[in-house]
């Protein structure tokens, strides 16, 4: 599918990150608990790894089909016999929120959870303290479980200052030292600052930005069920 050129102003390259993981905020207290389902069969076989996505509406498919965003497809690329995808990602979700599903979603068992959380406190200005704490707090829950976590970097605009952004940005990188976890950058590298793979509204990454965001996390996927 090809993508339709639009002409944007310069500052729709910061506007995205203001509120690109927020879904509108009429229904950011109202989302519904997610369906947690994989993307294709019902049933696998036990020894099928399971992938736990616990994310925001980057991960939700926000303003396009279920079956086009980047979980999805990242289903698709593993195939049947490569593994079982849940995905638990609600829009507007925070670390906290995270830190509070967590415990129940882990009832599934899962080999690998990928924690794509902490862009909501960062655009919302919460403590970096709370949020490292969220994020550690999230990640060794999962090593208890006996899983693999997968934490995945955000950054916000460099408007909210340099003494917070670089302490954000930061952040995802520490906890990932201290618990010795795989970690994935900044999961919207060249995809944030390109205003033809963002939604009209200029905030959420488009269907034909989703294959992009595979093809970011998909070494670091492949790494980890290589080496369980």
């Amino acid at each position: 599918m090809g993508v339709v050129m639009k002409s944007r102003p310069v500052l729709v390259i910061y506007l995205w990150a203001l509120v690109w993981v927020l879904a509108p905020l009429p229904s950011l207290n109202a989302q519904p608990t997610p369906t947690l389902e994989a993307s294709t069969s019902h049933e696998r076989e036990n020894e099928v790894p399971t992938i736990l996505v616990v994310g925001d509406s980057i991960s939700a498919a926000y303003g396009i089909q279920r079956e086009e965003g980047w979980v999805a497809l990242l289903e698709s690329r593993l195939g049947p016999e490569g593994a079982h995808v849940i995905n638990a990602s609600v829009s507007g979700e925070t670390t906290a929120g995270g830190v509070a599903r967590l415990p129940a979603l882990l009832d599934h068992d899962p080999d690998l959870v990928i924690i794509e959380l902490g862009g909501n406190d960062g655009l919302r200005g919460y403590p970096i303290q709370r949020i490292r704490a969220n994020l550690l707090d999230m990640t060794q829950t999962v090593i208890e479980a006996g899983a693999t976590p997968l934490i995945v970097g955000m950054q916000i605009p460099p408007n909210y200052g340099p003494r917070y952004t670089d302490a954000f940005r930061d952040t995802f990188a520490e906890v990932a030292t201290t618990t010795s976890s795989a970690f994935v950058p900044f999961f919207l590298e060249n995809v944030a600052t390109d205003g033809d793979l963002m939604q009209d509204d200029g905030i959420h990454p488009t269907a034909e930005a989703q294959p992009l965001l595979v093809d970011i996390i998909w070494p670091f996927i492949e790494k980890l069920l290589s080496d369980s």
